[in-house]
């Protein structure tokens, strides 16, 4: 995918989401590479996967294991260090960290070596019309660099350190023990309607006031905080970084602040706390993407207390996968249960932390790859995105079962969806696609309305492709939808917005950038949220770390300009969560 230089850094390394697509190897003579280079290049200008699969890993060479003795190619030691930054920078989102393949194809050595070095840098330097971006001539690679990760990929991967409880226990700081934090809310905030606000390039959340719509406090975090989630009784935020790192934030003291923060590994997305009666608070759980494993801690501490690895067979072929991520986690409502997807295998476990000496763990093969997903609004169902089996898959948290795998366009991808009730389908959930404009709505409700439950029931039509959250309220009667990651800048600076008593009628489209008035920069519009009374939605215009950025606050009624929220301390902000809604499973 060819950017401009100045907006690679900005864009493409700072996304929510995955940097290279699956690499395709039909050619067997490096010039056909080369004759493919125009219609690659166009592809990647287009193609919202490779930006979806773009995601920087935070793992480097550092202690991992280097292969230079393997029978590849000749390759010094500091050129092997270097290939390994570059690769689990740019291809391990993909590839895996292992190279065995996740949504990109494999690159163990039993193929690359039959390729050769010529033809490896052939593909790296035009990419193909398969999605494989065309790093040497984006000039996102020099022709060294490409003559060294070609020798590379002949070797047997490096292995990156494993990550355990002497590490955990390492990195864990209690800073305000829970006998010394305040027995009562010592501030005067509505911190129900506050909004966790990530500042991903800056290693920051932002705490922003609803009602006021000022900055309360700038939290350092880990680098590029990928969710926050509430406890159960609403009163701590757990944030967590792209490099596995969790802070605790106590809102009753006068000014929020970290109480608490452990590293559960090197690279890591989801975290999620009890909220079954009677475990209320008491437990936190994340998963790792590397190593590939799930942590559960206390809940007010962050003690670690149990590590679990996922490391096994995958749902379809039943062959071993050596790093199953872990990606969405949530707290189910049914039972004292974590639900924990587990992406490459395409498992979604349930954990139960009733006794962790004795841990229950029930297994539900669904589909692979999974990714994130969210409740019906009964809360009685997890619905979640396999999205490169392009399904969604349906988990009955009551009964501890697969109800179904729903067949959907290309590449889902919810967020944690959204809830409303339709006029014909009765109560439906929403997804939208990456791979194109559609927006599915499938049928939740098997009680009253039978005929359509667990079914794509209604697909409308977006702006376009790149879309990554939905978002509607139980008060509202819209539904928004964004696309940041569409080619297109004046797509992908506004967002559309549907009247969910006439669906048929289309979107109207609101430029959310153009109301934000920033000056130079990408300026994607990405992640409605609504505040607690669910009469706003907040919109983040995400720029690049040096460009300005800005919250836009719409009208949810009217669908006016409301507020816009700038401050220099307002880094690449991204995901924003507010309290209730995200303590409240509300969306």
């Amino acid at each position: 995918m060819k950017f401009k230089k100045n907006r690679l850094a900005t864009v493409l390394v700072s996304l929510l989401v995955g940097v290279t697509a699956s690499v395709a190897f039909a050619a067997t003579d490096p010039l056909q590479v080369h004759k493919a280079e125009a219609s690659s290049k166009a592809n990647h200008k287009n193609t919202t996967e490779a930006k979806y699969e773009s995601a920087a890993t935070m793992l480097t060479a550092k202690g991992a294991t280097q292969y230079v003795d393997t029978a590849g190619p000749q390759i010094s030691k500091k050129e092997f260090a270097h290939a390994t930054d570059i690769f689990f920078q740019r291809c391990a989102g993909c590839h895996g960290v292992l190279r065995k393949g996740a949504t990109g194809k494999p690159l163990t050595t039993d193929i690359t070596r039959k390729k050769g070095t010529e033809y490896l840098k052939a593909l790296i330097t035009y990419g193909s019309t398969a999605g494989m971006p065309n790093w040497g001539t984006s000039g996102q690679l020099s022709k060294k660099d490409i003559d060294i990760m070609a020798r590379f990929l002949q070797h047997e991967p490096p292995v990156p350190p494993e990550f355990g409880m002497k590490e955990m226990k390492d990195s864990w700081k209690l800073i305000v023990p829970p006998a010394k934090r305040p027995t009562h809310k010592l501030n005067n905030y509505d911190i129900t309607n506050i909004f966790s606000v990530t500042l991903r390039d800056d290693g920051k959340v932002a705490l922003i006031d609803g009602n006021t719509k000022k900055i309360i406090t700038i939290i350092k975090t880990g680098y590029a905080v990928h969710i926050t989630r509430v406890s159960a009784s609403g009163r701590y935020l757990f944030v967590i970084g792209r490099d596995a790192k969790i802070d605790m934030i106590d809102l009753w003291m006068k000014m929020p602040a970290v109480v608490a923060e452990i590293k559960v590994g090197l690279e890591a997305r989801s975290i999620e706390t009890s909220k079954y009666k009677g475990y209320e608070d008491k437990y936190a759980i994340a998963g790792s993407y590397w190593p590939p494993q799930y942590t559960i801690m206390n809940g007010d501490t962050l003690e670690p207390l149990k590590i679990v690895s996922t490391r096994g067979m995958t749902v379809d072929t039943q062959e071993y996968h050596p790093e199953p991520r872990v990606a969405a986690i949530v707290a189910s409502h049914e039972h004292p249960e974590f639900i924990v997807n587990v992406k490459e295998t395409g498992k979604v476990l349930l954990v139960d932390y009733q006794d962790l000496d004795n841990l229950t763990v029930r297994t539900i093969d669904a589909a692979r790859y999974l990714h994130d997903g969210g409740w019906d609004s009964t809360h009685r169902y997890f619905l979640t995105a396999a999205n490169k089996s392009n399904k969604i898959a349906v988990i009955d948290s009551k009964d501890r079962k697969l109800t179904a795998l729903i067949d959907v366009e290309k590449i889902p991808h919810p967020g944690r969806g959204a809830n409303f009730v339709d006029p014909k389908y009765g109560p439906v959930w929403v997804t939208s696609g990456l791979g194109n404009d559609n927006i599915t709505l499938i049928g939740t409700d098997p009680v009253n309305h039978k005929q359509y439950a667990w079914k794509a029931v209604k697909v409308l039509h977006g702006q376009g492709g790149g879309a990554l959250f939905v978002k509607t309220h139980p008060k509202s009667h819209h539904l928004w939808v964004d696309t940041p990651l569409n080619p297109v800048e004046k797509i992908s600076q506004s967002v559309a917005v549907y009247d969910i008593r006439n669906l048929d009628a289309g979107f109207k489209v609101l430029p959310i950038a153009k109301w934000a008035n920033l000056g130079k920069g990408p300026k994607r519009v990405v992640q409605p949220e609504y505040n607690k009374a669910g009469d706003e939605v907040w919109f983040s215009v995400w720029s690049g770390k040096a460009e300005e950025s800005a919250i836009v606050v719409v009208d949810d009624k009217t669908l006016k300009l409301k507020a816009v929220i700038k401050d220099k301390r307002l880094i690449t902000p991204t995901g924003k969560f507010n309290v209730y809604n995200t303590q409240e499973d509300v969306y």
